[in-house]
């Protein structure tokens, strides 16, 4: 954030990567020692009021079974690194369940007792499947390497459903090549074919003012803070490009950007703008501080927040999905029940005060639905050497 116009109507969107003491309020947990009371009252909570609002507007929850499932989820995603390790050879994936708000462990018929006894031991359900993990990731590398039609949305590991699942395009569904694709995907391993009502797409959108930050004529939101800059979606812009705020200033320039194959990038800052740990809340609800990024499993909830549509929250659906964009093919992306539209790509996807991706595109709309990608921002801090920046 520069340090001048701070009175400006589109503030919000650039708490970001702005300074909260130019703005002359810190948040009460920023504020505070962090061996304060108050601090440590923070680290305990379950979410800030932002996410929980959203949660309670978006899941029909009210504010203790939002509370209840974010600390069922938290555990859930503390699980899952010590269950797949556990499995072994015989893993075949986890999701958290809404409705035992537990993670399930899949395992092969080949698990031992010994095994299946110890995930349940650490609080895990278990369910026998026939394939394992490794098996489904092979045949879901194995359809990375066709050649998809416009008819076919994305595919990925459902862990849920123990396949690979093909989205295709109701209304193309019956095309001779889609339907080549769907027959040659499912020599490639175990696959199920569903209905989706729209193909994938990026959601840039024209110059409009007033938003986040621009490149060239398209306008997109800010991702997460990382020292040094932000990480946004790499459609937005290429390497080298100039980025100017909601005021026209300077901000920066594209460091590095992938897309397609990828969908990310990453901005400096400069030039009187400076970087904060903050998810926006714009003004509907309380802004979001982040903490980490430790990843959410399948079935948990998450929220958005976008320039375009501000805050919605909905579940993860899948991870490692191919998303095929009429520019091409991204890979390893993170699809959600979360709805988006032109302008969010590159916001935030956060759970809990956790930080997850940055938004990439989808099908649908926030009056109608959809689902929406992310690109995982682990992903993106490793490719690039950056490190995020937490509160």
């Amino acid at each position: 954030m520069r340090r001048t116009r701070l009175t400006h109507a589109g503030i919000a969107a650039l708490l970001m990567i702005g300074s909260w003491t130019a703005a002359g309020t810190l948040p009460a947990s920023a504020q505070d020692a962090p061996d304060s009371p108050a601090a440590r009252a923070a680290d305990s909570a379950p979410a800030s009021t932002a996410l929980l609002d959203a949660m309670q507007r978006d899941f029909g929850l009210t504010r203790a079974e939002a509370e209840d499932r974010l600390a069922a989820e938290r555990e859930a995603t503390a699980l899952a690194p010590g269950a797949r390790k556990t499995a072994g050879s015989a893993y075949g994936g986890a999701w958290f369940d809404a409705g035992s708000e537990k993670l399930t462990v899949a395992v092969t018929p080949d698990a031992d007792a010994s095994t299946v006894r110890s995930l349940r031991a650490s609080g895990a359900v278990v369910r026998t499947v026939e394939h394992s993990a490794k098996q489904l990731d092979a045949a879901k590398s194995r359809i990375d390497r066709l050649d998809a039609p416009s008819g076919v949305s994305s595919w990925a590991v459902d862990p849920t459903a123990n396949t690979v699942v093909v989205n295709v395009v109701g209304d193309q569904r019956t095309d001779n090549d889609v339907r080549s694709f769907v027959a040659e995907a499912r020599e490639a391993g175990p696959v199920t074919v569903r209905t989706v009502r729209a193909q994938a797409e990026t959601f840039a959108a024209g110059t409009v003012g007033g938003d986040p930050y621009y490149t060239g004529n398209v306008r997109c939101s800010i991702g997460f803070s990382v020292h040094g800059g932000f990480v946004t979606a790499g459609h937005c812009g290429g390497a080298g490009q100039q980025v100017r705020g909601w005021d026209g200033s300077y901000i920066g320039n594209f460091q590095g950007s992938s897309f397609p194959g990828n969908d990310y990038a990453w901005v400096n800052v400069g030039s009187g703008w400076w970087t904060v740990p903050v998810v926006l809340g714009w003004g509907t609800v309380s802004d979001q501080l982040v903490r980490g990024s430790n990843e959410a499993p399948v079935g948990a909830s998450i929220c958005r927040s976008g320039s375009t549509t501000h805050w919605h929250c909905g579940r993860v659906l899948a991870k490692n999905e191919t998303v095929n964009y009429s520019q091409g093919a991204v890979h390893q992306m993170t699809k959600t029940s979360v709805c988006a539209e032109g302008g969010d790509s590159g916001g935030s996807f956060i759970s809990g005060d956790q930080a997850q991706g940055v938004t990439s595109g989808g099908w649908g709309n926030c009056s109608s639905g959809g689902e929406t990608w992310f690109q995982p921002v682990n992903e993106i801090l490793n490719r690039y050497g950056l490190t995020l920046h937490t509160a």
